[in-house]
């Protein structure tokens, strides 16, 4: 795979292109941490080149990037993905973003708005967020702590990076050979299947060799103010069960042009474990379809963003649909019937 040379460090990147020569719109997707660009390379890259010219890359510490002694601050890391544009000559590009990933590129689209036509972010968890919003709200975390103590990983869900320190300890797990709980694996789960062990080593390996812990895990410089700035199209996703709900939650009110669509019953790593959705509210999204959607509200309700959701939806290979008061009705056999009965119930309840 080719390297650019790029702000003291080598990035490996990889371009996709399936418009046969014709010019195409450039899509730039940027991974979190512990992974590299194979989290988006199979289930996403290779379809969305077929839209989009797709860029591909590894962050700085990542994959075969250079992993250097220090410069994974998020402004650092930013002027990597600035540096890697300007070697691509991509002057204007669509994001999509997961978790760390989404504080680079937001940090990016900070400095220069110019560069982003749109972004999706998927779950992103940055400062303001971090400190915003009370913990206690993580309800699922609530759930999850007995889960940590009764397998001693010795963490707290109500600690700022948690996520990050659950990724170390399950990292060290898994080169000590031990099973990881059931319970666990959705949280983890870059850090599982056949590259996992190796996931696990070279992400030691960042914390352990070089700054990045520290550097990582400090004030991303996205401040509610810098991010009130931001005027392109967004699409925000988030897991039903992961700690950085709590910054979407923030997000809401400081941009009411964006569309914000939880995953249900899904955590921080959604994308990988539930790619097929991920990819249909992407391509709806860039469709204009949200866009032209009525923003409807309850009676008596503030007129504010929230978090949407598909009322018919699939679990599991069977459908459902959900009452106003997310009563899940179900089984259904096809979204068809599921679809029907919905507007059965609605008739029902309007008459």
């Amino acid at each position: 795979m080719p390297m650019a040379n790029v702000n003291g460090v080598k990035l490996n990147y990889v371009q996709l292109d399936e418009g046969e020569g014709a010019p195409r719109e450039d899509l730039v997707m940027v991974h979190g941490l512990a992974t590299n660009m194979a989290f988006w390379y199979f289930n996403y890259g290779v379809a969305l080149s077929k839209r989009f010219r797709v860029t591909l890359y590894d962050l700085r510490g990542h994959g075969r990037s250079d992993m250097t002694d220090s410069g994974y601050r998020p402004a650092d890391m930013a002027r990597d993905l600035s540096g890697l544009l300007d070697h691509l000559k991509i002057s204007r590009a669509h994001f999509m973003a997961h978790s760390f990933g989404g504080v680079v590129t937001l940090n990016l689209a900070c400095e220069q708005p110019h560069r982003v036509s749109s972004l999706v972010l998927a779950d992103s968890h940055f400062s303001a967020g971090r400190n915003g919003q009370a913990r206690a709200e993580w309800s699922f975390g609530r759930g999850f702590q007995p889960i940590l103590d009764r397998h001693q990983l010795d963490l707290d869900t109500n600690d700022r990076y948690f996520g990050p320190k659950l990724l170390t300890r399950v990292a060290e797990w898994q080169l000590e050979g031990r099973a990881i709980p059931a319970e666990v694996a959705q949280m983890v789960s870059p850090l599982l299947g056949k590259t996992g062990k190796r996931t696990s080593a070279d992400w030691l390996k960042l914390m352990n060799s070089t700054s990045a812990a520290s550097e990582m895990m400090t004030d991303d410089g996205l401040t509610l103010e810098r991010l009130r700035t931001l005027r392109f199209p967004i699409v925000a996703m988030y897991g039903d069960n992961s700690p950085a709900r709590l910054s979407g939650a923030e997000l809401l009110d400081i941009w009411p042009h964006a569309e914000f669509r939880r995953v249900r019953d899904a955590g921080h790593f959604f994308p990988t474990l539930k790619p097929t959705e991920t990819l249909q509210a992407c391509h709806r999204f860039w469709d204009g379809e949200f866009a032209a959607q009525p923003r409807r509200h309850r009676a008596g309700e503030p007129r504010r963003s929230y978090f949407r959701s598909d009322r018919v939806f699939m679990v599991d290979g069977q459908w459902y649909f959900t009452t106003r008061d997310e009563q899940r009705v179900g089984p259904f056999a096809a979204a068809e019937e599921a679809a029907e009965q919905l507007a059965s119930f609605l008739s029902a309840v309007q008459g």
